[in-house]
Formats: structure tokens, sequence, C-alpha cells
């Protein structure tokens, strides 16, 4: 089985997108894929993928309750299709408080004797394994919001590796910095090794100083099999639609444009390198 998860800590990189066209070219490899929101944004992947999810029903069963042992039903009733050919387990406005949701199921743990069986940063790898859900699916990508806490720590914990989506700036590089800190901080409390399975510069450009930083992210160590040009136009017209950019471009584009059927091609390659080196 693959797992990952999808980070950046720099918003506006195309994290969820990409995530989002990744997902579709895994399902469109023939893989049975499951999704898993942790972004508590309103304009996350269940919001992109238009997936219908009760997010502010306070009384709905939702993956909170079940991280903090308190779910209404399987967790198996919580996952929803798709028209992309996957599988979600969608987002929930208790994201929102979830670190206080966490430290007070910890200390009733703890009242009640059972605080060494609580790990609030290993709550979605234990919740997933005892639930089943792993077994059937070939697939499960975590996206957790582009911020280091606990929606992270407990995506990391339950996929042991990362796609990274970065930009090839400045900024992009002290997100890379920021993450390689975080991933050595995160390898050091589960004592466990974190791999990258890929970097996917994104917003690439011709000038020099976006060489050197892409030479920089190689020489890094991280694979960076494909880099995507400046895709904004079709990236936003994703979240206009509500949809993956291959179901955007087939069904909301009046022509098929050269240039985004080779993003397409190169997100393929993506998939199918990240398959490769995740051993599907």
């Amino acid at each position: 089985m693959l797992t990952y998860t999808t980070y950046s800590e720099a918003g506006g990189v195309g994290k969820t997108t990409i995530g989002a066209a990744l997902l579709e070219c895994h399902a469109g490899h023939g893989f049975d894929v499951l999704a898993i929101d942790m972004d508590q944004q309103n304009g996350s992947l269940t919001y992109l993928l238009d997936v219908d999810a009760p997010r502010d029903d306070s009384q709905a069963d939702n993956i909170v309750r079940h991280l903090i042992d308190r779910p209404k039903g399987p967790l198996d009733d919580l996952i929803l299709e798709t028209e992309f050919g996957l599988d979600v387990l969608p987002s929930h406005n208790m994201l929102e408080n979830l670190e206080d949701l966490l430290k007070r199921a910890q200390q009733m743990a703890e009242d009640l004797g059972e605080g060494g069986e609580f790990d609030p940063y290993d709550r979605l790898r234990q919740v997933l394994l005892e639930s089943g859900v792993p077994q059937k699916y070939d697939v499960i990508v975590v996206d957790p919001p582009a911020t280091a806490g606990p929606h992270l720590y407990n995506a990391v914990s339950a996929t042991r590796s990362l796609v990274i989506p970065v930009e090839p700036t400045g900024k992009g590089m002290q997100s890379v910095l920021g993450l390689e800190e975080l991933v050595d901080g995160l390898e050091d409390r589960l004592e466990a090794e974190i791999g990258v399975l890929s970097a996917v510069p994104n917003g690439v450009g011709r000038t020099a100083d976006q060489d050197r930083y892409m030479t920089e992210i190689r020489n890094r160590g991280y694979p960076a099999p494909v880099a995507i040009r400046d895709r904004s136009s079709l990236f936003e017209g994703c979240w206009d639609r509500q949809c993956t950019p291959r179901y955007y471009i087939e069904n909301h584009r009046d022509r098929k444009r050269d240039h985004e059927m080779e993003t397409l091609e190169k997100i393929d390659q993506l998939a199918t390198k990240i398959e490769e080196v995740g051993g599907l």
C-alpha cells in the first residue's frame, strides 16, 4: 500500500490542487484510492472535490469524533465516493479545535488510567488500523493544512511519507528548510524514518533565480521528476468548478490547450513515479 501526506509550509503553492490531480491519476491507474481531508479550512479538498459532507453539523459523526474516541458509528460510514474515481473521508469544522479536543481526550484517558494508550499525535494511525479501512485501499493520501500542529503530526504519523509541492523562490526554499527541521523533530518523536517521495516544483518560470532554486532543491536530495509551470488559470478554474484539473479540462474548457495537456501528462508521470518509489 502507498501512503503519503501532501504538505507545504507555504500556502498558495497548489498543494491541494496538485494532490487532487495525483489522487485522480492513482485511481486512473486502477488503484483503490482514499483521500483523508484533515484541513479545517472551508476551501479544503472536500470543497474542491465537491463532496457533500455535513461539516458544520456538530452532532454528525466525523473524523474528529473518531480521533478523540467518541465515534457515533463505523469509520467506513464517513467515507464518501466522488465522481473522480476516488473516495474521500471529508473534513469537518470540529478540526478547527482539534488540538484542544485531543488534549481533553488525553486527560480523560489519563484520569481513567489509560493515558499510556492515548497518543494525541498518533490517533489517526490508530483509528485507521482499528477500523480495517486501510485493507480496502491501495493508496491513502492525507491532506492536512499548511501549518504545523496535530493535523500534520497525525497525518505524518499515519503515512510516514511526504509529497511536498514547493515554489522555486526564496520563500519556497525557506519553507523547504523549515520542513526539514519539522521532519527531524517528527522522526525523533515517532522513532521512525519519514521519507520524501517527491518534491513538486510548481509555478516554475524561466528565470535564472528559479533555475538556481530548482538545482538547490535537487541538490538537497529531493527527487523532483517533474516541474510544473505557472498554471494559475487551470488551477483557479478547478476551484471555481470544484473538480480536478483533468475533469476541468475535459468538461469545462471549450478547447484543449497544449500547455495544459502537457501539465496533465507531467502529473501522470509524477503519480507513476510516486507509485514506483512507494512500492506499488
